[in-house]
């Protein structure tokens, strides 16, 4: 410093200098951070594109949600047209725990009479087509062969088994059948309710087509 109390000129210069020196060396610091950051924001802005992109073509080769459902639905409409041309079978299977004996008895009845009446027509017609065959002709010349007395009475087969005797007999087997019948299959009734009520009854499956 001089006498007066002012600084030198030179130190005023190298304040000076100096001031300029650490400025420029501010400036150029803040100028390596601004690219500094201005490269990594490049970077990042890269990256992210690089994730739409990424994001977009998974997006793009997945099928959408709804297109999913469309196809979803249109495979069971096809499936629901196959399942309904071919016919359906529904199936049920019923335990039998129960037969009512008056409903049996009276069932067995009339099958019983039916049975009695086409017994005695089968008869009737049998024995008809064996007397229009000849049949008993030629027995009754048989036995006459065989026993040899041709100025006795003729030997006739007849007297002994006629239409009247066959059918009365058949008559006679057909009501015994009635009731044997009847009462056969009440009774069954009777003792297929024990066996259900210790047994549980008989299963039937049943089907039925639509």
């Amino acid at each position: 410093m001089g006498a007066a109390g002012r600084p030198e000129p030179w130190a005023a210069g190298s304040n000076g200098a100096a001031g300029s020196n650490g400025a420029a060396s501010n400036g150029a610091a803040y100028g390596g951070n601004e690219a500094k950051t201005e490269s990594i924001g490049d970077r990042v802005s890269a990256a992210r594109q690089a994730v739409l992109d990424k994001a977009a073509a998974v997006k793009s080769a997945k099928p959408d949600k709804s297109e999913r459902e469309e196809a979803k639905q249109a495979r069971l409409a096809e499936k629901d047209a196959k399942a309904s041309s071919r016919p359906q079978t529904r199936k049920a299977r019923l335990r039998m725990s129960r037969i009512d004996p008056w409903s049996v008895m009276k069932t067995a009845f009339l099958l019983s009479i039916a049975f009695g009446i086409v017994t005695w027509v089968a008869v009737f017609i049998v024995w008809s087509a064996i007397g229009a065959a000849g049949v008993f002709d030629n027995i009754n010349s048989t036995v006459q062969e065989v026993l040899g007395t041709p100025a006795g009475e003729p030997f006739r087969v007849e007297n002994y088994i006629n239409t009247g005797k066959v059918m009365g007999f058949t008559t006679l087997l057909a009501c015994a059948d009635v009731l044997i019948i009847t009462a056969l299959a009440t009774l069954g009734s009777f003792l297929y309710n024990i066996a259900a009520t210790l047994l549980g009854g008989l299963e039937v499956t049943l089907a039925s087509e639509d």
